[in-house]
């Protein structure tokens, strides 16, 4: 069975396809197509409020050549996600009117703490120690969602207004610094020894940027070693020498500058890199509601 995830971020839109095989045992997943189109809706809200004209026609082009993509894969059931970016722009439902006049595509714009949930769905598909003790890290273009697992349960969530995007635009606001801060330092009280877990675009780059081979950890000082060594190159060398698309050239060292101060307020050590995200918990979502709507019939 087929499902699609639509993720409308604010540094770009993306579509997922994966097709999910049930076994005995359970599940597995594999992944049929991925686009990623570099929109950054974030631009416009975050300087002016509301998505642009230009914008919102780019935005009507890119899903419906979605649809067209989840057409020829024969999606049945699939699921369009706005983050940060939409649920600030104040003609947000203007916008999602029109896409859904123009490409039948209807935008739902989940709130950051459901947004946390859906990330925090992969946990439990990640080949991990599940005795210990996790924060989880996920960090886009327009926010940072934070939870605390323990023991392979959910304790608590938080979204914080500070991205990549924003950070890029001097957007962040001191105070939100001062919250994300401070639930660290509490944090710190309360639990000892947690390990991260980092998903997002600019940390699977990163991690690739390490040499490391998938699951190993990434640690503190290896992290601020390669945000260092991104700092040495301007945007157009990071494009040339890195190889970084023009997209990433400028998130990335934002991006490296978000999870150290993470980490160090939480105390934090090392992280796994897993290379998911909202999309795959969407996906997730999708099949376990489609799942339940079999077992009921």
């Amino acid at each position: 069975m087929k499902f699609a995830a639509i993720d409308i971020g604010s540094n770009a839109v993306r579509l997922l396809v994966e097709e999910i095989f049930e076994t005995e045992t359970g599940f597995h997943t594999q992944k049929v197509s991925f686009t990623r189109i570099p929109l950054r809706l974030g631009t416009d809200v975050f300087e002016n409020g509301e998505i642009s004209k230009l914008k919102t026609a780019q935005l009507i082009k890119v899903m419906k050549a979605f649809w067209h993509l989840m057409d020829f894969h024969n999606i049945k059931n699939y699921r369009a996600c706005a983050t940060s970016a939409m649920r600030e722009a104040k003609n947000r439902k203007d916008v999602i009117q029109q896409v859904k006049k123009e490409t039948k595509i209807e935008i739902e714009i989940i709130a950051g703490q459901e947004e946390a949930n859906l990330i925090f769905g992969n946990f439990l598909l990640q080949d991990i120690d599940h005795s210990k003790n996790y924060l989880y890290i996920d960090v886009g273009g327009g926010s940072t969602e934070l939870t605390i697992i323990k023991k392979g349960e959910r304790i608590k969530a938080k979204s914080f207004e500070i991205g990549t995007v924003r950070m890029l635009q001097n957007k962040v606001k001191d105070q939100e610094w001062t919250a994300i801060n401070k639930w660290l330092q509490d944090l710190r009280k309360d639990e000892a020894n947690l390990v991260g877990i980092a998903t997002g675009g600019n940390i699977n780059r990163i991690f690739k940027m390490s040499r490391h081979t998938f699951n190993e950890p990434l640690t503190f000082d290896e992290l601020l070693d390669i945000r260092n060594f991104i700092q040495g190159f301007s945007l157009e060398e990071r494009m040339e020498k890195l190889g970084l698309k023009s997209d990433r050239a400028d998130v990335i060292e934002p991006a490296a500058e978000i999870y150290l101060r993470i980490l160090e307020n939480a105390n934090i050590q090392e992280m796994i890199v897993p290379r998911v995200g909202l999309s795959d918990g969407i996906i997730l979502q999708l099949y376990q509601n489609w799942k339940m709507e079999r077992l009921s019939i």
